[in-house]
């Protein structure tokens, strides 16, 4: 049994070097082949480190003290190579920037068999096999630094499927991707898993992940298994908070606790804002890379006080182009952008970024000091801040973000999820008044991503808030105006509840309606707004 077992972890733990507690301590299951293993839990909860103990990255990349065995198909890996392993283990990287090397697509696609020597027509043949099974050959010559967050995820899948990989490992490998595009992963690897291939699947999507109905999910808290079983099993012992359940789970579980207590929005920018003059504000905007190839195309509007806007869109769709515009790291070829009345075309970045903190979708663009408190520390110390002040922002804004106990970690070192707090964090402690997010929540725990949306949303330093997004929910729950930006044009511009009843458009421009979405328009005569799932309970 053990020769054909695909995957046995036996008593696995793992202490980073640099760390006094272990991340991970005495981790064992099997994973058969054709078996999709979802496996669940708070950020900084171990997913991660287990992934890398499977693929060998642990101990040879990551240094520590590690105990128990992984065994392929029977065959303990400690002795293996990298590149033995990586023929039998293949893995997608949560952040796709960090798995990204080649300039071109089809060099990329093609680089781990080029490393094995396999010959070159056949290397030709596997990399379009494996393009057009993700429906992305037409990417095959783009260079690698013009995709999208979510094209980019999908050219480092197609990489790995290159290999042709007995066991598949996937760290949130949604946390990029539009609803549609999530949703054909989500197929291809019930497809791949159909097909004989053994998949663990780390993912907060939980929802999404239901769907294609896993053979089993492992929940995980402090390092240790909690739960390892089936589906039906799963929302009896989670805490909903921490794993996001179905709308309707989770309105059921929070009838039995107290209503929380409501924010208030933005709390700096009470009063009526459509008064004022605008914040920033778009005028007939069109941009492009090329001088050939438009990417934006007519871009009028404008940001207010009080608004709380989510763009949603499809992957590649220009919804980060758009928003670079509004910081001034691009400016219109076409038109011009306004912020605080001023041209971005007159205005330096630095200049703008008194008025507008942009936070990148993947914080491997931003982070680089060697703690988490230096890292804070530097914006504001450019800005000019005093010494006790920036103390006092950067202590608030670890606050804000739940990572008051790593004042002293390398930021580099944390995981994903905890990175990306770290960005966030930086851009807090700047003071600045308008807050721009890609993708905020991407790598984030349910409890986390409500906590520190929050934390920001009542915050009175910030008088509007922007964020780019694929989750709907988001939108749902924390926005009073949604934009949907679709090849480069503004297709809707309104308050949730009108942009988001349109189920037709939603489809149309790759957003898929949730069932936080549907519960709150069966019971939007009642409530008057949209609503969280736990707010719903008791209405």
């Amino acid at each position: 049994m053990t020769q054909n077992t695909p995957l046995i972890v036996e008593n696995l733990s793992f202490r980073y070097r640099d760390r006094t507690g272990a991340a991970i301590h005495d981790i064992a299951f099997e994973a058969q082949a054709g078996e999709i293993l979802l496996i669940a839990g708070a950020s900084g909860c171990g997913k991660t480190t287990l992934i890398r103990s499977i693929n060998g990255l642990i101990p040879r990349s990551y240094k520590g003290e590690m105990n128990g065995r992984v065994l392929v198909f029977g065959e303990e890996t400690a002795s293996w190579k990298l590149s033995q392993i990586s023929q039998k283990i293949g893995t997608v990287l949560q952040d796709p920037e960090r798995q990204i090397l080649g300039t071109k697509v089809l060099n990329e696609v093609a680089f781990g068999l080029e490393n094995l020597s396999v010959p070159r027509e056949e290397i030709l043949e596997r990399v379009d096999e494996a393009l057009k099974f993700l429906k992305i050959f037409h990417l095959r010559e783009r260079e690698t630094f013009t995709l999208s967050g979510g094209e980019k995820q999908k050219v480092a899948l197609a990489g790995v499927l290159a290999m042709r990989p007995s066991i598949l490992l996937l760290d949130e490998p949604l946390a990029s991707l539009d609803p549609a595009s999530a949703q054909d992963t989500l197929d291809t690897v019930r497809f791949l898993a159909d097909q004989g291939m053994t998949v663990l699947m780390v993912e907060h999507r939980v929802e999404d992940v239901l769907r294609i109905n896993p053979e089993r999910v492992m929940f995980m808290s402090e390092g240790e298994i909690r739960y390892l079983g089936s589906l039906s099993g799963l929302s009896k012992v989670v805490n909903y908070r921490e794993v996001k359940l179905p709308a309707e789970q989770i309105a059921e579980r929070a009838k039995q606790d107290p209503p929380a207590v409501e924010i208030k929005i933005l709390p700096g920018a009470a009063g009526n804002g459509s008064r004022e003059a605008a914040l920033v504000k778009f005028e007939d905007v069109a941009f492009g890379y090329e001088s050939d190839v438009e990417v934006l195309h007519g871009i009028d509007l404008e940001i207010k006080r009080g608004d709380v806007i989510a763009v949603l869109g499809p992957n590649g769709a220009g919804k980060t182009t758009f928003v670079k515009h509004a910081i001034g790291l691009l400016k219109p070829k076409g038109g011009r952008v306004l912020v605080n009345g001023r041209d971005t075309k007159e205005a330096s970045v630095a200049q703008i970024a008194g008025t507008l903190g942009y936070v990148f979708q993947s914080p491997s663009h931003m982070l680089f000091a060697p703690t988490v408190s230096e890292e804070l520390a530097f914006g504001p110390r450019n800005l000019n801040h005093s010494k006790e002040q920036i103390e006092q922002e950067v202590k608030e804004a670890l606050r804000i973000v739940n990572l008051s106990d790593k004042e002293q970690d390398p930021p580099l070192a944390l995981s994903f999820g905890q990175q990306k707090r770290v960005s966030i964090a930086a851009i807090l402690a700047m003071q600045s008044r308008i807050l721009v997010m890609d993708e905020p929540t991407a790598g984030q725990d349910y409890q986390n991503y409500m906590n520190f949306m929050d934390a920001i949303l009542g915050l009175p330093s910030f008088e509007a808030i922007l964020f780019i997004t694929h989750d709907v929910d988001l939108a749902v729950i924390y926005a009073n105006r949604v934009l949907i930006v679709n090849d480069g044009r503004l297709i809707a511009d309104g308050k949730p509840q009108d942009v988001l009843r349109d189920f037709d458009r939603l489809k149309a421009n790759r957003l898929v309606p949730t069932s936080l979405l549907s519960l709150n328009l069966e019971r939007l005569n009642a409530t008057g707004r949209f609503l969280r799932a736990e707010a719903l309970a008791h209405i």
